[in-house]
């Protein structure tokens, strides 16, 4: 290897180290802010705390009804996950191995997910979702999710089945298997990569979604944790400790999730784009 390519690198590696302390830095002043005072956060903000006492999460666990609203996030977030893989793996399948009459105006009216931002729609859906009861209910943020990852996830995962030869296919049709048994037994074991990928990022979507959340769900017992969050800040006074506290606990885990899959969404980003 040349001294310019190695040299290369090293440049592209300490950009890259830079990049990722210009995301990190911030999640760490967050922790470290979370076990002061708020005194202390506005006086010395960037000061080490003075010591590590977690009973600040404990009360700010308690105080802010993480628990229930985590529980909220958790049970949307599952069943829009899982809808979004169901729904974009039979969706992709049918995409990628059938050619039937309208599959490319659908494709086409089905890229408008990914084009139209949410508040070009949001006074139709807000009406429909009136209408139909569903405000102040899971549904009314499980349908729109559901909804707004389908787009994405049913062209990433199509790019795959692109990419798997086709006589896996017609030789598990020549021993006799059907449709549905051949997206069951050889495509979905192929899609695992892609659909790790899938399932994180729509995850994290779903996790931190606000906007949605604040306008369809006005019962404290049904909120989410972005919407909970708010509980920490009235019109005059935030308790930025508590706040930061907070933040910490339901930030952490989906940290923990992405590093833990990594490697899938790597290979799901990158398995489909070689040949």
């Amino acid at each position: 290897m040349s001294i310019g390519i190695r040299l290369g690198r090293g440049v592209v590696y300490v950009g890259l180290a830079l990049l990722a302390l210009v995301f990190f830095i911030p999640l760490i002043w967050m922790v470290l802010s979370s076990f002061k005072t708020n005194s202390e956060i506005f006086t010395t903000p960037f000061s080490l705390p003075t010591g590590i006492d977690f009973s600040v999460w404990a009360e700010a666990w308690e105080v802010g009804n993480i628990g229930r609203y985590a529980l909220n996030s958790a049970i949307v977030t599952a069943v829009s996950v899982l809808a979004i893989l169901v729904l974009s793996s039979a969706a992709a399948f049918a995409f990628s191995r059938y050619r039937f009459r309208g599959a490319k105006l659908l494709l086409g009216l089905l890229s408008l997910g990914l084009i139209l931002p949410l508040q070009s729609y949001f006074i139709a859906q807000s009406t429909m979702f009136t209408n139909l009861g569903l405000t102040d209910t899971y549904l009314a943020l499980i349908i729109p999710y559901t909804a707004m990852g389908l787009p994405l996830a049913t062209y990433l995962l199509k790019v795959f089945l692109d990419e798997i030869p086709e006589e896996l296919f017609e030789a598990a049709r020549i021993d006799g298997a059907g449709d549905f048994r051949i997206f069951r037994m050889v495509a979905m074991p192929l899609l695992r990569p892609g659909l790790a990928t899938v399932a994180v990022f729509s995850a994290l979507s779903c996790w931190n979604e606000f906007l949605l959340a604040l306008l369809y769900i006005q019962d404290d017992d049904l909120k989410t944790i972005p919407t909970g969050l708010l509980a920490f800040s009235s019109r005059y006074v935030t308790d930025y400790s508590l706040l930061f506290s907070a933040l910490s606990i339901v930030t952490i885990p989906m940290i923990i999730i992405y590093i833990a899959f990594n490697r899938q969404i790597t290979e799901g980003l990158t398995a489909g784009s070689l040949k």
